[in-house]
């Protein structure tokens, strides 16, 4: 009777370990950062939104790195670059769904937070880009030095403006801390180098569309007649406030210096309509970014604080053959 019971319960008990093995969701099984046999790690890249150039680059330097290292990439954003509720949630939706890790570039330093501590919780480590999180949460942070940024366009305006003039800048949201370092970078050093720049306006926030800057930029004109330079800390905000001045028939005779690239900017820049455009590596930031993540899985060594590259490009530099990767870096994986 008892040769019996072990002899039925036993092939019970091998099904019953092989059903909970495989109710783990695969890419969270043991060892599936990039064993061989087993799953492809799948990780999930956050951006702030996804309708920019910007974040297009983003893209294809991540999907680039995944390629290269054999793993799967999930990418998905918000739609607008002030939806904080909808980056949490996506976050949240794609941890439940048992991603290896998470690279994300918050909307908020606070805010996401949380969501990326639970993620910890569930052993989903998180590498943040491009814009700080608050804490110890996460595992590393890829990031321009956004407050140098600051300082190369502040010096920019000091030269276009003979270091004089009235000045008005156009900050992007509260709660960004990349675009918040760029905007403290440039007061302090205009005020610290070019002290005869009477600052008009540096508390009017944009919002996240080019529609809302565009808005700003033209209450400023109107606010303030015979404005001589405007700093701009993103691609939205660069674009929204050169509409508004072109349509007021000033772009090139105000000094504009503005932040990231798009066609229609670069444009601007080759015709002289914008003084200087700060670029970054979104690029390199991507696929640093994706590797970094996927070093972590593997127990590999990794940085947990770089920065990539930051720089002023001019209509007098921006044909070198170090920038234009910079000023159009190369999409083509994303349509393949």
């Amino acid at each position: 009777m008892m040769a019996w019971r072990r002899r039925t319960l036993l092939p019970a008990l091998v099904i019953a370990l092989a059903l909970a093995f495989l109710a783990v969701p695969a890419c969270r099984r043991p060892g599936s950062g990039g064993v061989p046999g087993v799953t492809r790690p799948r990780i999930a890249v956050i951006p702030m939104g996804t309708t920019h150039e910007f974040w297009k680059a983003v893209h294809a330097g991540a999907l680039t790195a995944a390629r290269e290292l054999g793993v799967e990439i999930v990418w998905k954003g918000p739609l607008k670059e002030d939806d904080r509720d909808e980056q949490i949630q996506i976050v949240e939706t794609l941890a439940d769904s048992g991603v290896d890790a998470i690279v994300l570039s918050p909307l908020d330093d606070r805010a996401l937070v949380r969501p990326v501590a639970e993620a910890r919780r569930a052993g989903i480590p998180t590498v943040v880009f491009n814009s700080a999180l608050q804490g110890d949460e996460h595992v590393a942070f890829i990031a321009t030095d956004n407050y140098l940024g600051g300082v190369l366009a502040a010096r920019a305006v000091g030269r276009e403006t003979g270091g004089r003039g009235r000045f008005v800048l156009i900050r992007l949201k509260v709660g960004v801390e990349g675009t918040t370092k760029r905007e403290e970078g440039f007061l302090a050093t205009l005020r610290a180098e070019f002290p005869a720049i009477e600052v008009l306006s540096d508390n009017q926030y944009a919002g996240p569309s080019t529609e809302t800057a565009y808005q700003t930029m033209e209450n400023l004109i109107s606010r303030y007649p015979g404005i001589d330079a405007v700093f701009t800390p993103n691609e939205s905000t660069t674009f929204g406030a050169l509409r508004a001045l072109q349509d007021h028939g000033l772009a090139g005779k105000i000094v504009h210096v503005g932040f990231d690239a798009s066609d229609k900017l670069i444009e601007a820049l080759a015709g002289g309509e914008l003084a200087g455009l700060v670029l970054q590596d979104p690029f390199a930031m991507g696929e640093r970014s994706l590797r970094t993540a996927v070093a972590h899985l593997r127990g590999e060594p990794y940085e947990k604080s770089a920065a990539t590259a930051v720089v002023l490009v001019t209509r007098e530099n921006m044909d070198n053959p170090a920038i234009r990767p910079l000023l159009r870096p190369d999409l083509t994986i994303l349509k393949q």
